[in-house]
């Protein structure tokens, strides 16, 4: 039988002496007071090799602990690998999606210009088209042709015995004065007439005379 304070209690059994206490409240230990101080009663088959054991127990716990939270931590890593790799996936995904965008935006700023050059193009060759039907419109007969041509004549023309009584019919028309619309009409209906054989009106060059003298149609 031994006999050893609580310090060297905790020391043996390779615990604290709160749990030396612990165990000499539950009955488990006995003990005395010697000189005032609480002794543990240990019996001599009781040898220290427990305390080796809750030692070995207590690094093998710590050891246990140790590799779970390596464990926790590497895990903890991979999913943090995991995570990053998502990521970066995601942002990959993002800038592939904004490029694509961008790019359908160019093509269609691309059409929206053709779609307005094409109606530009349409609209200069209706504007082409306008101008030259109305220049045809506005380009003079052969009617009229004669009848300026007629315009800048302004000599009387000799006939064959050499009398003066030949005169330009523009001539004659402006000094009536009458409207350019009305000396047209005249001209036309004149040059019919000069066409069909009338011994008062003659065609010369393309330009047209009236004898004053047997001229008596009404105008």
């Amino acid at each position: 039988m031994k006999k050893m304070n609580v310090a060297d209690a905790a020391e043996f059994f390779g615990v604290s002496k709160e749990a030396i206490h612990n165990r000499i409240r539950r009955g488990s230990l006995a003990s005395e007071m010697i000189d005032g101080q609480k002794h543990v009663v240990i019996e001599d088959e009781t040898t220290p090799a427990k305390k080796t054991t809750t030692a070995k127990k207590t690094t093998a716990t710590r050891k246990t602990s140790a590799n779970n939270d390596i464990k926790y931590y590497k895990h903890l890593e991979e999913q943090n690998v995991k995570l990053q790799d998502r990521v970066d996936t995601l942002e990959g995904e993002t800038r592939t999606l904004r490029d694509q965008k961008e790019q359908m935006l160019i093509q269609e700023r691309i059409k929206i210009e053709n779609i307005y050059k094409e109606k530009d193009e349409q609209l200069k060759n209706i504007i082409n088209m306008i101008s030259s039907n109305l220049m045809l419109e506005s380009k003079p007969s052969i009617d009229e042709v004669d009848s300026v041509e007629a315009e800048i004549e302004t000599y009387e023309l000799k006939d064959d015995e050499g009398e003066e009584n030949w005169t330009s019919l523009v001539k004659f028309l402006k000094s009536r004065e009458y409207k350019k619309s009305k000396r047209k009409k005249i001209i036309k209906k004149i040059f019919k007439k000069a066409k069909r054989g009338d011994d008062a009106i003659k065609l010369k060059d393309d330009k047209c005379y009236i004898d004053l003298n047997r001229f008596g149609y009404k105008l």
